[in-house]
């Protein structure tokens, strides 16, 4: 029996107005936003806690957007002044699961990882993934241990497997890494 996917994802956050036409800074949190933040594109404004669509408001349409520094300058269908877009600042936008193009073989998408039992190819429960820090050179996964919390590089040299039916991670450890 496989964990249930959300039914929506989260793409980005609407930072505050910009200008006085009804455009927003949204910044994206997906790994391809140029497919989210297009002309046409039907986004969902997230409820208080930004998870899923908020059921008192509308969908909104994407009129017009254009790259802007690190996020996309929108204008939605129905927004003309900056009062309008103003009133939709602080928001998540979330799109369904089903038009986000599926991700590739091997790739996961991180609220996947949550709730996974990471175990050890020699068979020692380690703990379950609490969060999942994107950093650089490698993403970091945090497990909370039955005695400690421990931080796990999310690198094809220490995940051997991944089974999100079974709902665990097998890892092969480097030397001392569960002691830190």
């Amino acid at each position: 029996m496989g964990r249930s996917e959300p039914s929506f994802l989260v793409v980005g956050h609407l930072n505050k107005a910009h200008g006085t036409k009804g455009e927003i800074f949204v910044w994206p949190l997906t790994d391809h936003p140029e497919g989210s933040f297009a002309p046409g594109v039907i986004l969902y404004l997230g409820d208080d806690t930004g998870n899923a669509p908020d059921s008192t408001r509308p969908s909104v349409l994407i009129e017009t957007s254009r790259p802007f520094r690190r996020g996309y300058l929108v204008r939605f269908e129905g927004v003309g002044t900056r009062d309008e877009a103003e009133a939709l600042r602080g928001r998540y936008v979330l799109r369904p699961r089903e038009e986000l193009s599926d991700v590739g073989d091997g790739e996961f998408l991180y609220h996947q990882l949550l709730g996974l039992t990471v175990v050890t190819v020699a068979g020692e429960e380690v703990g379950e993934i609490v969060e999942v820090y994107e950093l650089r050179p490698a993403d970091l996964l945090e497990v909370e241990g039955p005695s400690k919390t421990h931080f796990i590089p999310f690198l094809a040299s220490t995940v051997q497997e991944v089974d999100l039916e079974s709902g665990t991670m097998v890892i092969d450890p480097p030397a001392g890494l569960l002691d830190l």
